[in-house]
């Protein structure tokens, strides 16, 4: 590590300057809300993230003189819940020949799959020295593993230029602009909009294999180099990135305005969602910041947690969690309430966050992120509503650039959420490891740029004529 720097590390985010995290943290092209001092500090104090349920946090940060130049949240990790980015079959191929793949290390936010800053620096050289921390910290202390998950552009090229192998996963998020044609079309239809991306053919991943040639694994050794083999990329798809400056465009002027540039069928069928729930006697309100009483997060609490029951696990964020965000950061979250003669039936939670800044460093407007839902009645089509069109319609009347729903699910593209790419980087100590899950990673870009081709022509937007 260069000499200008110091390295501090604790387990305890308390033992931190939050002024000085947050400040840093304001200053990234690409931040969210979940990285701010106060959120991943209710994560530990509420009992949700913490060594008892798998989480064991240390936070990295670089400083020269009083200046905190560079940051993290790092967690070691004994199992892979709550990443999002799915590691299982590489877990099951070490067991397989023997070796332990926790524990491991990862730079994420637990339990929140939104791409973003991760590591959080002043220059391009600081964020280099404090990964090159992070590298070394991890051989050190005899981790299988380092991953960067849903990591910011910026984060991407850091982890590029040291070795890591990268991985592209695929998000749904939903743009406040008014798709245009040139006047001479004589009429409005979208450019043209991508497609969804899933797990090519529906499946699991499969795991990484070692070449039959080996008949055993060579021991652990230095830190390897993992860039790919002979210098070349895998194959991916070509996506917009989360971040990626905003198409041109005007926002729509309300949901109407954007109903009217979805291809018919589309818009028939939300129609016809939004019809069902307004004749059960449903209706909505939106609320946001001190709006949202404490009967009313205890009611979303209800809702969240029975979700989270129907399929069998406990809900990862404890109750506390929840009061720390109606105490230290209200004004991050808008909870929708849906109420029949009088009484709430279901909410969803969004959380709007800063929409960064361009390269130029043109400031954009608030983006929204869709994180809870839950109901205590079943209505036909209520989770549409209160997960999509609900949140949508409250982004168009405020101006939010950009409505992001997180990962999974090609129903979202009939809603004219939209697929982007999202990465994550890579390093594992075992150099023939590193080479499997090397050449796995290829194969998968491939399996997902054939599933775009296939899915290419399924635009939610009208098309222009002929």
């Amino acid at each position: 590590m260069p000499c200008e720097y110091e390295l501090r590390v604790t387990d305890q985010a308390g033992q931190i300057d939050a002024a000085a995290w947050n400040a840093l943290l304001a200053g990234q092209p690409h931040p969210t809300p979940f990285l701010r001092h106060a959120y991943l500090a209710a994560l530990q104090d509420s009992g949700s993230a913490t060594p008892s349920t798998g989480w064991t946090a240390r936070f990295f940060t670089l400083w020269q003189g009083d200046t905190l130049q560079a940051a993290c949240a790092l967690y070691v990790k004994a199992h892979s819940y709550g990443e999002y980015v799915f590691d299982w079959a590489w877990a099951d191929a070490y067991g397989r020949h023997g070796l332990d793949y926790y524990p491991k290390a990862v730079v994420a936010v637990p339990f929140t799959p939104v791409p973003g800053a991760r590591l959080l620096a002043r220059s391009d050289a600081a964020r280099a020295t404090l990964l090159q921390a992070l590298l070394a910290w991890c051989e050190e202390a005899e981790l299988s593993s380092l991953h960067l998950l849903f990591a910011a552009d910026e984060d991407v090229e850091a982890a590029r230029a040291q070795g890591l192998m990268l991985r592209h996963t695929v998000q749904f998020h939903w743009k406040n602009v008014a798709p245009t044609l040139p006047a001479s079309r004589g009429s409005l239809p979208p450019e043209g909009a991508l497609p969804a991306l899933g797990r090519p053919g529906g499946g699991e991943s499969e795991a990484p294999t070692l070449p039959a040639s080996r008949g055993s694994l060579p021991p652990e050794g230095a830190l390897a180099a993992l860039g790919r083999p002979g210098g070349g990329e895998s194959v991916a798809p070509t996506l917009p990135a989360p971040h990626e400056s905003e198409a041109p465009g005007r926002p729509f002027r309300d949901f109407e305005d954007f109903l009217a540039s979805l291809s018919q069928d589309k818009r028939k069928k939300i129609r016809q969602e939004r019809r069902r729930v307004a004749e059960a006697g449903v209706a909505f309100r939106a609320l946001r910041g001190s709006g949202i009483t404490a009967s009313d997060w205890d009611f979303f609490y209800r809702c969240y947690e029975r979700t989270y029951l129907e399929h069998g696990n406990p809900p990862y964020l404890s109750r506390d969690f929840f009061h720390r965000m109606e105490r230290d950061m209200p004004e991050s979250w808008v909870l929708f309430i849906a109420e029949r003669a009088g009484e709430p039936i279901a909410t969803s939670l969004i959380a709007i966050g800063p929409g960064g800044s361009s390269a130029s460093g043109t400031k954009h407007s608030e983006v929204a992120f869709g994180r809870y839902w839950g109901a205590i009645e079943r209505v036909d089509c209520l989770h549409f509503e209160a997960c999509y069109y609900q949140p949508i319609a409250w982004c168009i009347a405020h101006g939010v650039q950009r409505f992001e729903g997180g990962a999974q699910g090609e129903h979202k593209m009939a809603r004219a959420l939209l697929p982007v790419q999202a990465t994550s980087a890579h390093w594992l100590a075992h150099p023939a490891f590193a080479e499997a899950v090397d050449r796995f990673l290829e194969r998968e870009g491939q399996g997902v740029a054939q599933y775009l081709d296939h899915l290419q022509s399924r635009s939610p937007f009208r098309q222009p004529p002929g």
